[in-house]
């Protein structure tokens, strides 16, 4: 982020939202460059890496979800991605997720909002950095969701890899349940307590008999990761 604000990429096929958050960034000290279908905002994307890209869902050419997967298979760097989208139901924010997206926002939504997740998005990832993210023995790859400890392989479904990937990017803050299942669920948590199982099942993975924990779980707060090094 430069001492001017942001640099945000917003991918959005509606010319009236268009002004919109042109408005809002421009108002709040951010630049914001726009592109109206897929194909022109994945290449805006890869030539010139935004600080954060807003990226919407129904777009022509090439879709949202198409869109972050290009992304993060051909960047040669992280771009925090939020999608901005009218789709609210569990499955599309977990479809979000799985394409590589940081964050998820749905329409219609305030605009001290996104700014908000917009800059906090910016702060967690530390702009331009590259896409290998490491604390002691671990390495995430965030472009490819490769896990490795060490010289071992990690097995992780999608939902540990994001809940690794959540803890690893916070380190060495803690993280509270409530903040670990947003991440997962978004706003439309699960009647039932699948977080524990998903903790269980990466503990299991991450910290097998033998090595020094990493996940620790933090009486009254919640979790966070402890390098090992």
């Amino acid at each position: 982020m430069t001492r001017s604000g942001l640099r945000v990429l917003v991918v959005e096929d509606s010319l009236a939202l268009q002004a919109t958050l042109a408005t809002l960034f421009e108002s709040h000290g951010h630049r914001a460059d726009f592109a109206a279908d897929g194909r022109r905002g994945l290449q805006l994307a890869l030539d010139q890496p935004p600080d954060v890209l807003v990226l919407d869902l129904g777009l022509p050419g090439l879709d949202g979800l198409r869109v972050c997967r290009e992304l993060r298979a051909r960047a040669d760097r992280h771009v925090p991605v939020l999608m901005l989208t009218a789709r609210d139901a569990v499955a599309d924010k977990l479809q979000g997720f799985d394409a590589g997206a940081d964050d998820y926002l749905v329409k219609p939504f305030s605009g001290a909002e996104l700014l908000a997740r917009c800059v906090a998005l910016s702060r967690r990832h530390r702009v331009g950095e590259a896409n290998d993210l490491r604390i002691g023995s671990l390495v995430i790859d965030r472009r490819s969701g490769a896990v490795r400890r060490g010289d071992r392989m990690l097995a992780l479904n999608q939902s540990g890899l994001h809940l690794l990937r959540a803890l690893a990017e916070a380190y060495p803050r803690s993280l509270t349940r409530s903040e670990l299942v947003r991440q997962l669920w978004g706003d439309e948590s699960p009647p039932s307590d699948p977080l524990r199982t998903h903790l269980y099942l990466l503990r299991r993975e991450l910290d097998p008999p033998g090595v020094s924990p990493m996940l620790r779980n933090v009486h009254g707060v919640g979790y966070r990761l402890e390098t090992d090094l």
